[in-house]
């Protein structure tokens, strides 16, 4: 069942360097409270702003959308980012994730998470290769 909503939201979201972020308003409340595993912000000014330096620091970003499960006021998205950073780069870096978005209405709370190995760690020049060797080390 297709939530107006939550196509919106992942329309908006499907290209992060195209993205109009003058529609946030369209998807989120006043008081939306937004937490990834980098930072928390709260109303919609802050996530307009902090939206709009992650646009402005990549090259690329794209969400390939996976699977999705929605409750009458609760929705969890899946999803595969695939982005290039310059200070990251040229290669193109996939992280899976997972989006929770509480809404009546608008969306009032959202929620990514993300390995922050996978996206970060893994790829600066000085702790890579042992966040590497240590998801290699946990896995056996």
């Amino acid at each position: 069942m297709q939530h107006p909503l939550l196509e919106n939201f992942k329309s908006l979201y499907s290209d992060l360097v195209k993205a109009d972020l003058s529609q946030l308003n369209n998807l989120y409340a006043g008081d939306i409270v937004f937490k990834d595993p980098i930072h928390e912000v709260q109303g919609l000014v802050a996530v307009e702003d902090y939206m709009s330096t992650i646009c402005s620091d990549v090259d690329y970003c794209q969400f390939e959308y996976l699977d999705e499960l929605i409750g009458d006021n609760n929705a969890y998205i899946k999803w595969i980012m695939h982005f290039r950073h310059p200070k990251l780069g040229k290669d193109m870096i996939s992280v899976r994730g997972m989006s929770h978005l509480s809404f009546n209405g608008k969306i009032t709370y959202h929620e990514d998470v993300y390995d922050m190995g996978a996206m970060l760690y893994e790829h600066l020049p000085l702790i890579g290769g042992t966040t590497r060797w240590l998801k290699q080390r946990l896995q056996h």
